[in-house]
């Protein structure tokens, strides 16, 4: 039975009754799982993480970004995560009898369904038409506000929907991708360009490590900043290589790790890589761990 997974993104992390309105177009809804959601105040930004039958998914998901379109106000908008639409990016990843290919013929048909809405669709990772599209942080640079003349730009034709900014909800980036693992750092001080300096430090556009991008961002409510990121292959670049970085740059300011986030879920051999390098774990191998031959029963 064909699963994938989808982890829609929206605009909106504080109003508690709007969130709510968007998840329930997932909930009880036949072939599709919700498996968490996570409002965030601080990036007033809310992450759903869904399983099912692709066309569950894809009808589920489209009903929610009508929702999004009515609920969520783009000229109203402040957070601290960038951001360039309501329904801000719809990422696709195979999971189980489902390719690569697979998501990125999914990622074509949302990006139809969303582009007959009248909001503009750019295709992104491995559902990119063009090289420079590949790269999220390029598509979304500019962010909300630039859009309303970087989408007038003959390069920058959305791929689906009209060439005119939605003011009300933006734009909308769909894509097809590999398991990326959202992990943050929290770091023990309010400075926010100390987290900027480590981020531009750690991620692979400013000299460091190959699959990660990073931004610094504040944590207003806890009085702390944090070097969010976003692994996008854990098996070339693992999550315990970029915290370790992190903890090397953060010494230069004279400051330490308070604690981690992990935003959504992380695929086991993540967390086995992991412990191996931290407890030193000689051979360590994935059927060792007792659950996964529970779950193989």
């Amino acid at each position: 039975m064909k699963k994938v997974m989808c982890i829609p993104n929206y605009s909106e992390g504080r109003d508690l009754d709007k969130i709510d309105k968007i998840v329930e177009c997932f909930r009880a809804k036949e072939g599709v799982k919700l498996i968490d959601y996570q409002p965030d105040k601080d990036h007033n930004r809310t992450v759903v993480e869904l399983i099912g039958d692709p066309d569950a998914i894809i009808d589920a998901v489209v009903e929610s970004v009508k929702v999004a379109q009515e609920v969520i106000d783009m000229t109203k908008h402040e957070g601290g995560h960038p951001r360039m639409g309501a329904v801000d990016v719809i990422p696709f990843v195979p999971v189980k009898d489902v390719t690569t290919e697979d998501c990125v013929e999914y990622a074509n048909r949302v990006g139809k369904a969303v582009g007959e809405l009248g909001i503009p669709v750019y295709l992104y990772e491995d559902a990119a038409t063009t090289p420079e599209r590949k790269n999220l942080a390029k598509v979304r640079k500019g962010q909300y506000e630039g859009f309303f003349e970087k989408i007038k730009e003959a390069e920058w034709k959305p791929d689906y929907g009209p060439q005119e900014m939605n003011a009300k909800s933006g734009v909308t980036g769909v894509s097809a991708r590999f398991h990326l693992v959202a992990f943050n750092v929290n770091l023990n001080t309010d400075k926010v360009e100390i987290a900027d300096a480590i981020a531009k430090k750690v991620r692979h556009v400013g000299g460091g490590l190959r699959f990660v991008k990073a931004i610094g961002l504040p944590l207003e409510e806890r009085n702390q900043v944090q070097v969010s990121m976003n692994l996008v292959n854990f098996e070339k670049t693992a999550v315990y290589q970029a915290l370790e970085m992190i903890k090397f740059e953060a010494q230069r300011y004279g400051v330490s790790v308070y604690g981690t986030e992990l935003i959504g879920l992380i695929p086991l051999q993540a967390l086995i890589d992991s412990a191996q390098y931290y407890m030193q774990i000689e051979n360590f191998e994935y059927d060792q761990v007792l659950e996964t031959l529970l779950i193989g029963e």
